[in-house]
């Protein structure tokens, strides 16, 4: 299919790695120059050369999403570059665990500040330029990636949950705000994927051979799911295919979230008394 994003300008937060680097590249091969926003020099810079030696447009912006200064440096940056901003992939976020009682004021504000607050200050610095594209193409969009747990919770997660809902309504609020003015907003919430910081996540677990099929367990398709498949959600709603499509929440997680009391309770409970 032909996104129609030929000439296209994105910024993509969290970019280096994972689902950022799947979405990055995929809009590349679509014809979008891209720019990647990220916090670790190393990997960001040696992703968007990868992506530039295919003979693409990628450039790496060293930039910490939380400080609204280098986040107003870096998307100014991009667009005294290219001269205009179509597109926003907010994605950077980062993992913690702890209940209420444990989790650290810190370690609380640390997160916020990277998975709620940078997107709201990502979109807050790409909005006004939004607007001018919106305006001429009346089709700009920002993409926020959000997670199952903006719908739902895991356990020991209290942060990380939290943001990912805030993720949620900030995508709506959003959506209402700009929906007549030019740029969609929407949210896509995956499942597990096998990404950078989930094998991070794995590697915290006494015996992490058994975290990643038992994850994919979880999902009704019976495995956790690809940054390439994530992508290609972030694509499509970034592009004029989705242009009837604002506020709306993407799930791409192998049906991790159909079955009622998950996969266990169906394969052993009343669920599973239907089956032939």
């Amino acid at each position: 299919m032909n996104f129609d994003l030929k000439g296209k300008v994105a910024i993509v937060t969290g970019g280096a790695m994972g689902i950022g680097e799947a979405a990055a590249r995929k809009l590349a091969e679509e014809g979008t120059s891209v720019a990647i926003l990220d916090l670790n020099p190393d990997a960001g810079a040696k992703t968007a050369a990868e992506i530039a030696k295919g003979g693409a447009i990628c450039d790496f912006f060293a930039c910490d999403v939380s400080n609204a200064a280098e986040v107003s440096r870096a998307v100014d940056a991009v667009v005294a570059k290219h001269g205009h901003l179509d597109i926003l992939v907010s994605n950077a976020g980062i993992q913690d665990y702890g209940d209420a009682v444990t989790t650290t004021e810190e370690a609380w504000d640390r997160l916020m500040g990277v998975n709620l607050k940078g997107c709201f200050l990502a979109s807050k610095f790409a909005v006004p330029h939004l607007l001018k594209s919106g305006v001429k193409s009346g089709d700009a969009a920002i993409v926020v990636v959000g997670s199952v747990q903006s719908m739902t919770a895991l356990g020991n997660s209290v942060a990380y949950v939290t943001a990912k809902h805030g993720l949620l309504g900030l995508t709506r609020a959003m959506a209402l705000d700009y929906a007549q003015k030019g740029i969609r907003v929407n949210c896509v919430c995956p499942g597990a994927i096998d990404t950078p910081m989930f094998r991070w996540a794995v590697s915290l677990d006494p015996n992490p051979e058994n975290v990643i099929p038992s994850c994919g367990h979880a999902h009704a398709m019976g495995r956790i799911g690809r940054s390439e498949e994530v992508a290609d959600a972030i694509v499509y709603l970034a592009s004029p295919r989705a242009s009837f499509i604002t506020g709306a929440t993407l799930v791409v997680d192998g049906g991790m979230l159909v079955p009622a009391g998950g996969m266990g309770f169906q394969e052993g409970g009343t669920g599973a008394a239907t089956k032939e």
